[in-house]
């Protein structure tokens, strides 16, 4: 059963298979990846869902390295799955988290594959003493191509039921049923030793056919790489005069365009010329309107000093009027207060008489 360990977000990519170089991006946006533990196989995997779709699904193996190619940025090959997973982070301590994860992990798996190697070894030995000669040097799955997954997988499921017996186990030569148990085993080692042998027996004449039809293959290249040659001979005086009949067609066509370019330029020259005749009449004519403008405002301020003169003096003749106008003003009281003074004479001297 596997159970996740360490998880944490990034942007997932995998290298262009064609031009081994670009990155694809495999999520629109940061999803979750995990490492999980699977204690049956006892491996470890690196696993990203983006949905329902699996973008991640990675075995670690002790011959992976996690490489940070920037702050934010690292890249682990799985040659497993033939490609080359890329991890974008937020932040520099995601990735230096996830690296130190990677790591420790890398050497997890590489601590129980050599335990499963231990186990398979203690395991192999009865069965070779009781084979009595017959199986000198079998062939195991790391002679026939296998992946390091795969072989730590078979060797864990050979090994882990055998592990019990082998530690409490009597003597071989006291015990029948740990003997039949061991030609039990020989057997079905002799079978997959069989097996093996014939895949590789095939594999070795798939070889032998693949090179012969290699050799074909070159003896046709070489034969059309001559009859090539021999044409190109033959046709060089044609390519000659065909390439230096299509050098002046693009001569003619690019001279075309720049004559075709200099009429749209000389279009434009033109119009551009209209415009600013348009603009020197409406120049001169905005000039004659501020100099009769400034005529007016000329005749204007004439007026306005003549104004100003005029309400000067007249300002000046207010001004005399207003003093005259005292004047008779306090020469009334003084004719007023005399009168009424000449009234109190004569009331009195009608009084007296």
């Amino acid at each position: 059963m596997e159970q996740p360990i360490f998880s944490t977000r990034a942007h997932v990519f995998q290298i262009d298979p064609n031009t081994k170089k670009n990155w694809v991006p495999t999520s629109k946006h940061a999803v979750t990846v995990s490492y999980f533990y699977d204690s049956t196989r006892n491996v470890y995997r690196i696993i990203s869902l983006d949905g329902s779709k699996a973008i991640i699904n990675s075995t670690i193996t002790p011959n992976m390295t996690f490489t940070k190619t920037s702050q934010k940025f690292g890249q682990w090959a799985d040659s497993r799955a033939n490609t080359v997973y890329g991890l974008g982070f937020s932040s520099e301590h995601h990735l230096t988290k996830f690296a130190e994860k990677f790591q420790e992990f890398k050497e997890a798996a590489r601590l129980a594959k050599e335990k499963s190697q231990e186990k398979m070894e203690l395991t192999s030995t009865p069965s070779q003493e009781s084979a009595g000669g017959d199986l000198q040097s079998p062939l195991t799955p790391e002679s026939i191509n296998g992946t390091d997954d795969e072989r730590t997988h078979e060797v864990t499921q050979n090994s882990e039921p055998r592990a019990e017996p082998t530690q409490n186990a009597l003597p071989f030569s006291h015990s029948s049923a740990i003997s039949k148990h061991w030609e039990a085993e020989l057997a079905t080692l002799k079978g997959n030793n069989a097996k093996l042998t014939a895949a590789l027996l095939e594999s070795t004449a798939n070889v032998k056919q693949w090179k012969q039809q290699l050799a074909a293959y070159q003896e046709e290249a070489e034969r059309l790489h001559k009859r090539v040659t021999e044409l190109e001979c033959v046709s060089s005086q044609a390519n000659a005069v065909h390439t230096h009949k299509a050098e002046l067609n693009q001569t003619i066509q690019e001279l075309e365009e720049t004559l075709k370019k200099k009429e749209e330029e000389i279009e434009k020259l033109k119009q551009e010329i209209d415009n600013a005749r348009e603009l020197q009449e409406q120049r001169d004519s905005l000039t004659q309107k501020l100099q009769d403008v400034e005529i007016r405002n000329k005749d204007l301020e004439g007026q306005l000093s003549d104004l100003e003169q005029r309400l000067e003096k007249s300002q000046n003749e207010q001004e005399a009027f207003r003093n005259n106008l005292k004047t008779l003003l306090e020469i009334l009281d003084g004719k007023i207060f005399e009168l009424t003074e000449l009234r109190d004479n004569l009331a009195k001297l009608l009084e007296c008489s």
